[in-house]
């Protein structure tokens, strides 16, 4: 068990739990758990009144990063500008690969969920499956870009909703 990659996370910061999305570190703490001494790290997820703890040298190794650099979310507008990719295959299978994108807390993977679940108001209304994914993965989307940017969520999902349209419109 490699403790070096610990330290990469500090209280108060921002980071991505694959299966939950952004949440800030609030501490870092010692429990005592089945007789094991442990260092976890206690990620808050306001937005889902949820608290999470995670053992320090789990975290990389889970799938916890920090937040994407700008020029990885300037790539994932790029991602949402292209052409949907939408498979031949049946909605069980698709729902579950888009499922493990969302869930893998790649940005650039959550993108191209939002791209090829995105309905124009033209296009035919989204089954209550797809609208689910759709949403949760456009939340998932919409939480990093405005943590990268600060913490303005409203404006983030302005800028999202923006370049999907420009998508639509082209």
């Amino acid at each position: 068990m490699s403790k070096a990659k610990k330290l990469d996370f500090r209280p108060n910061e921002f980071v991505v739990y694959p299966a939950h999305g952004v949440g800030q570190i609030v501490s870092i703490e010692k429990q005592e758990i089945a007789g094991i001494a442990l260092e976890l790290f206690v990620i808050s997820f306001e937005k889902d009144k949820m608290t999470l703890r995670v053992p320090t040298h789990k975290a990389t190794e889970i799938g916890m990063r920090s937040l994407s650099s700008p020029d990885v979310i300037s790539k994932a507008m790029t991602t949402l500008r292209g052409k949907a990719k939408v498979k031949r295959a049946m909605w069980s299978r698709r729902a579950q690969e888009y499922e493990q994108k969302i869930n893998s807390g790649d940005l650039i993977a959550i993108a191209e969920v939002v791209r090829d679940l995105h309905r124009s108001d033209d296009q035919r209304e989204q089954s209550y499956s797809e609208r689910q994914l759709y949403e949760a993965a456009l939340e998932r989307l919409t939480r990093e870009v405005a943590a990268v940017a600060g913490g303005d969520e409203v404006a983030a999902a302005k800028e999202i909703g923006d370049v999907l349209i420009s998508r639509a419109a082209a």
